[in-house]
């Protein structure tokens, strides 16, 4: 499965969205961040997602 998502500029920085489809086992009614980790050997990005600490 793949999901392209276009990067907006916005001010001095950059965003895009998640898709839905990425966020089906988190509870949405709950407050979750996205946490997103480079891997150097890897040269890649991975995204975690954690329910938000209070």
């Amino acid at each position: 499965m793949e999901f392209r998502r276009k990067i907006y500029a916005r001010g001095s920085s950059f965003e895009t969205t998640l898709p839905k489809p990425l966020l089906f086992k988190l509870n949405v009614r709950k407050k979750n961040v996205a946490i997103f980790r480079y891997d150097v050997k890897q040269d890649r990005w991975y995204v975690d997602f954690e329910e938000e600490r209070r």
